[in-house]
């Protein structure tokens, strides 16, 4: 069985990341699941609370990474670039700088999102590798899910109703769980 974690990036309720993650978790592949994990909970990173330990909604996130056998990043894109509370929990999870090969080093990260705009979250994905370099992860580059326009792609209780964005979702999963069954992987 292959595990997935996936964590939006966006804390609204009525979120089309979220949702975007959620319709994720009804396609998987066979043999294969993907766990939805929340941000919610993780204080704003301060060296002083560092100090005092790491807290539980953190060392909880690491855990659930460190058990998955691979993490896909569903991103929204605030102002061009990635939204602050992600980027937050990642730097969070990048704490002690001694963890960093244990919660990411080598391990198989994905990237998606979806926006309201036009363009889709085409900066906000790009805007994420630099980091994800930095970290250390093997990034998959084999398909791409930048959902254009979301409001007509999803319901008023938050489900996918676009089928093409459903088959292009779906091959992205496939492909990316293809991607984390090679040999070696």
């Amino acid at each position: 069985m292959t595990k997935v974690l996936g964590i939006s990036g966006s804390l609204r309720r009525g979120s089309y990341n979220s949702a975007l993650l959620r319709a994720a978790a009804r396609l998987m592949p066979e043999d294969s699941t993907l766990d939805i994990a929340s941000l919610r909970g993780i204080p704003l990173y301060d060296g002083d609370v560092e100090a005092q330990g790491i807290p539980a909604a953190v060392s909880q996130l690491k855990e659930a990474i460190i058990a998955a056998d691979g993490v896909l990043l569903v991103t929204p894109e605030y102002n061009n670039s990635i939204p602050g509370v992600f980027k937050n929990a990642i730097d969070w999870l990048s704490r002690p700088s001694s963890d960093i090969k244990r919660v990411f080093g080598g391990r198989a990260f994905a990237i998606m999102g979806a926006s309201p705009s036009a363009f889709g979250t085409t900066l906000s994905q790009a805007a994420w590798l630099p980091v994800l370099r930095t970290l250390g992860t093997q990034t998959w580059f084999g398909g791409r899910v930048l959902v254009a326009r979301a409001a007509g792609v999803f319901d008023e209780a938050g489900a996918l109703k676009d089928a093409t964005v459903e088959e292009q979702l779906r091959q992205f999963l496939a492909g990316y769980v293809s991607f984390l069954r090679r040999p070696g992987g």
